[in-house]
């Protein structure tokens, strides 16, 4: 197992370790939010990086300045087809899957086949180069939890047959698959299950909380609460996930391991920070809770403590002040190309 080293803070805020070995490694959904800032930072560390993304919802511009450096290699490929990579292949993340629910009801069954035909893909591929495998998993395996915070041994409540199926089934059908693979098939997998992160590199349309209640605030729109606001999240930043999703490919737990902030805040909590943070004037609006909506997020993070050493930094105060400007730039980048053509 590879030794963590020095500890280097990016411009982002990103905090990464250097090792001992180079490694090639492959990024699954390389060009999303979370994917990007995980190939930044594996180069930084010295591996040389693969970055696979069909483009369906990660973006080149996510991958800006990495574009050109000898040590990345870009490949537009989807993995629901076999994944051929030439040479060797020591480590492979897989990220690559819509991950707010706008994006992965736009296309339910090729969600699906993402997470499972995907998944095992990308496993045969782990199988035939001897790859470390890691599966980015998510907090939507609990479903509408009915403890709290969840430990990795809760089973969860999840609808199999509602709209958020799609996702949540088929990331459980994944930990499946990699459960399977790594009895019975010799491969080394990890699971981390992700809370909600957040961070620069959002989409302003993903659909997701933050980034909807960022932008609504920036533009001076009413900022759309679902339900009464009351239900809770946990927000992660992106440099303490990415810190985690390091860690555990670095570690020997086959488990899952829950990767997120414990720091638990009501929605309307969240849109109130966001207000005083933007100086906006947005009025709170209330519409109907959607299908499966979850009341309660909040990770126990015992284990990721106890066989990770890890632990989030970033506050949500922190992390938004780093998020924000970012958000707002776009917006203006936006703004002056749509003038330019018109």
């Amino acid at each position: 197992m590879d030794q963590l080293q020095s500890i280097t803070e990016t411009p982002t805020g990103t905090v990464f370790h250097t090792k001992f070995r180079t490694k090639t490694i492959l990024v699954a959904g390389g060009a999303g939010f979370v994917g990007s800032h995980l190939c930044e930072g594996l180069i930084g560390l010295g591996h040389r990086v693969i970055c696979l993304d069909n483009l369906m919802t990660g973006r080149l511009a996510n991958l800006e300045g990495l574009l050109g450096h000898p040590a990345l290699t870009f490949i537009e490929a989807d993995i629901i087809r076999p994944v051929s990579i030439d040479g060797p292949v020591d480590e492979i993340y897989n990220l690559a899957c819509p991950a707010s629910p706008p994006q992965y009801q736009r296309d339910p069954l090729h969600t699906f086949k993402t997470c499972v035909m995907g998944a095992m893909n990308l496993l045969d591929l782990a199988r035939q180069k001897g790859a470390c495998i890691l599966q980015a998993s998510t907090s939507e395996v609990y479903g509408d939890p009915e403890v709290s915070p969840q430990p990795e041994s809760y089973r969860g409540a999840v609808n199999t047959c509602g709209p958020r199926a799609c996702y949540d089934e088929g990331k459980r059908a994944a930990e499946t698959l990699f459960w399977e693979y790594g009895t019975h098939q010799g491969v080394q997998t990890r699971i981390a299950r992700i809370f909600n992160t957040y961070g620069p590199r959002m989409c302003p349309e993903d659909g997701r909380v933050v980034s909807n209640f960022v932008v609504q605030a920036l533009t001076g729109q009413d900022i759309t609460i679902y339900g009464t606001g009351t239900q809770t999240r946990s927000f992660c930043y992106v440099s303490d996930l990415v810190e985690g999703l390091l860690r555990l490919m670095a570690s020997d737990v086959c488990d899952p391991v829950n990767l997120g902030n414990p720091g638990e805040f009501t929605v309307r909590e969240l849109a109130d920070l966001v207000i005083v943070m933007t100086g906006s004037e947005s009025r709170l609006i209330h519409l109907p809770l959607p299908v499966d909506d979850p009341r309660q997020r909040k990770p126990d993070l015992a284990r990721a403590e106890a066989y990770l050493g890890w632990s989030p930094k970033v506050s949500l105060a922190n992390g938004l002040a780093k998020t924000i400007p970012t958000f707002a730039l776009e917006l203006q980048d936006r703004e002056r190309r749509i003038g330019a053509q018109a």
